[in-house]
Order: C-alpha cells, then sequence, then structure tokens
C-alpha cells in the first residue's frame, strides 16, 4: 500500500507539470499576441499613410490626427491609445505613469521598487524570474534581460554594473506615482 505522503507527492508533481504546460502555453500565446499586435499596428499605420496621402487637403489634417503624439513625445489620447501595441515602452519622462507599461514590464519595475522599498540592491535577470516564480532557464533569464534592457535604455531602469537593474533615479513603481 503506497504511503499519504508518496501519494501526495504524485499529485503535487502533476499539479506542477499542469502548471508548467500551461505557463508554456501561455507563453506561446504572449508571443502569437505580440505579434499579431505588431501587423495590426504596421497595418493601421500604412492605411493612415495612404489616407494621408490621398486626402484631397494634401494630407494635413490626417498627418495632425495621427502623429501628434508621435513627433511631440506627449501622451497618446485614449482613443489612440489602444491601436499601439502594449508590449511598447515609451521613453521615461517626469509624471510618466508606469501605467504606460505592458504588465510584464510593469511586473519588473514592482519587484525593483520592493526591493529599492526594503533597502536591498539590484536584481540580476535569473534572480527576477525566481521572483516571478519562472523555471530558471536560459529562455526566460533571457527575456527577462531583453525587458530590462529595453527599460534601461528608455530610462525607467538603471545598471549599475553589468547585468544588475534597479530603477533610474526618479522612477517609482507601480503605484508609487512616478
Amino acid at each position: 500500500m503506497p504511503s499519504v505522503v508518496g501519494l501526495l507527492e504524485q499529485h503535487e508533481l502533476a499539479a506542477r507539470r499542469r502548471v508548467d504546460e500551461l505557463r508554456e502555453e501561455a507563453d506561446r500565446i504572449q508571443t502569437e499576441l505580440a505579434v499579431a499586435e505588431l501587423e495590426w499596428q504596421e497595418w493601421t499605420i500604412a492605411r493612415r499613410r495612404v489616407d494621408a496621402v490621398l486626402a484631397p487637403d494634401g494630407g494635413e489634417t490626417a498627418d495632425t490626427e495621427i502623429t501628434p503624439h508621435v513627433r511631440d513625445g506627449d501622451a497618446p489620447s485614449p482613443p489612440r491609445d489602444a491601436v499601439k501595441p502594449r508590449s511598447q515602452v515609451p521613453v521615461w519622462r517626469e509624471g510618466l505613469a508606469c501605467s504606460v507599461l505592458s504588465v510584464d514590464y510593469q511586473r519588473i519595475l514592482q519587484a525593483l521598487a520592493d526591493r529599492l522599498r526594503l533597502h536591498q540592491g539590484p536584481l540580476t535577470c535569473q534572480e527576477m524570474a525566481a521572483v516571478f516564480g519562472l523555471d530558471v532557464v536560459p529562455a526566460r533569464v533571457e527575456a527577462l534581460r531583453s525587458k530590462a534592457k529595453r527599460l534601461v535604455a528608455r530610462g525607467w531602469l538603471a545598471e549599475p554594473a553589468p547585468g544588475r537593474f534597479t530603477l533610474a533615479r526618479g522612477v517609482a513603481g507601480p503605484g508609487g506615482g512616478s
């Protein structure tokens, strides 16, 4: 007769496998979603540019409707916000809320804000993967590294030492009122 602990371990292992399968499926879907959003954005931009070129007034009206936030660097109006994919990372500036970032980027900022609040040092991408409950495998670590590097390039994070990330000066994590 099998032991109770052995049976529990079997059930735990089966549950863990199911979680891993679902995480892999979610990652696959996230990747497909990002590609589909990018394609959607490209088609939208192409259509708008053709509309601008074909507009009877030489495209000036269409141009001001479509791209003022791109030229000025201002936050897009809510209706235009739905058109752009959530995976874009705007350049950080004073007063820009973390809510403009996708959930994945907000998670990174939140983890680093928690570390800062607890007076702990920067995080590596391997440590982030562990904090997020991800398997610490090269694919997941590199995906986090890519996101962290993008956040550094856009001014949201700092990299005080190679591979170690922290919030950039002036940036507050989600809920911190950046």
